[in-house]
């Protein structure tokens, strides 16, 4: 049953992609909060392309276990739409999975991991009894497992696809939310938020290969310890982010990137002569937290980084 609340109708009235639904009739706790976060960027013309998706925290709620949620998408200049969200409400055990993938190098990649992500998180999980239980090692476990599975089977169906999809990839930012607390699981530069008490709290930190944070430097480390070398923010001069799905050049086909920049002038046969590739240079290994929720803890906000280049996360829970 679609919300009914004034906020709500308003974002539906929205000129975006818009979807609303709830199974849940009980009260409203801060929604135009959620809703300055959507129209404060869907009236400026000059909004890049981003997906974003706000669940309502379950200690919010008065019965549970449902969720009532609104998500929001703009395609921005682009020719393609390559971002997208997923929401499975209380498919894991009472645990609700959501997901925003943020793609590059067309559509390719998201629209593989939409369903298989979700598939292979359910099995690792077994079903969502993992998540009932008080092992955090082995829900982690489970969920990096998860991602490994899943973007071995995104590049052997690259692979099959051929050298037309060798730049496509895709960043995904999961949580499952329940029990009165977040699991999030991590890669890229999407970004997690909580609404506690009126205030954010940023739950993840960006995989980028630039920039003096420790994240960033620890991504810079490890691409050149895999013999990658980055220039102008950017591995090997091309992608500006350092973990994610697919991107099968940077992975089983590091040798073939080689050529290719070769032949399109980008470096010389004595420079690749001296690169020596010890590990992939982007990778799907997730940064995996959970978090406690709480009696003020009222919603959550999953988007991917097109959203918060344009404005702070301060201005966005005002």
């Amino acid at each position: 049953m679609a919300l009914s609340t004034p906020q709500i109708q308003r974002f539906l009235l929205t000129k975006l992609h818009k979807r609303c639904s709830t199974s849940s009739k009980s009260k409203t706790i801060n929604r135009n909060k959620t809703i300055n976060i959507f129209s404060a960027v869907t009236n400026n013309r000059r909004s890049r392309c981003y997906s974003a998706i706000a669940i309502d925290a379950p200690s919010s709620l008065t019965d549970s276990p449902p969720i009532r949620w609104g998500s929001v998408s703009l395609q921005g200049p682009r020719e393609e739409m390559e971002d997208d969200i997923v929401l499975r409400p209380n498919s894991l055990q009472g645990f609700s999975f959501a997901a925003v993938f943020d793609g590059h190098g067309g559509f390719a990649s998201v629209q593989f991991l939409r369903d298989e992500l979700y598939k292979e998180c359910y099995e690792a999980l077994q079903g969502g009894l993992l998540l009932l239980g008080k092992d955090f090692k082995a829900v982690e476990e489970a969920i990096k497992q998860a991602f490994a599975k899943a973007d071995t089977s995104l590049l052997k169906w690259l692979e099959m696809k051929g050298e037309e999809e060798d730049e496509s990839g895709a960043t995904a930012t999961a949580i499952f939310l329940g029990d009165n607390k977040l699991l999030i699981s991590h890669i890229g530069d999407s970004s997690v938020v909580l609404c506690r008490s009126g205030k954010p709290e940023l739950l993840t930190s960006p995989h980028r290969p630039y920039g003096s944070n420790k994240a960033s430097l620890q991504e810079i480390k490890r691409i050149r310890e895999a013999g990658g070398w980055i220039v102008n923010g950017r591995i090997c001069g091309d992608i500006a982010v350092s973990r994610a799905f697919g991107d099968i050049r940077f992975k089983t086909k590091k040798n073939e990137m080689l050529r290719k920049g070769v032949q399109e002038g980008r470096w010389t046969e004595k420079f690749i002569s001296r690169v020596q590739f010890n590990n992939d240079l982007v990778v799907a290994r997730p940064d995996i937290y959970q978090v406690a929720l709480g009696s003020d803890a009222e919603f959550v906000v999953l988007a991917s980084d097109g959203l918060w280049d344009y404005m702070s996360r301060s201005i966005a829970f005002i």
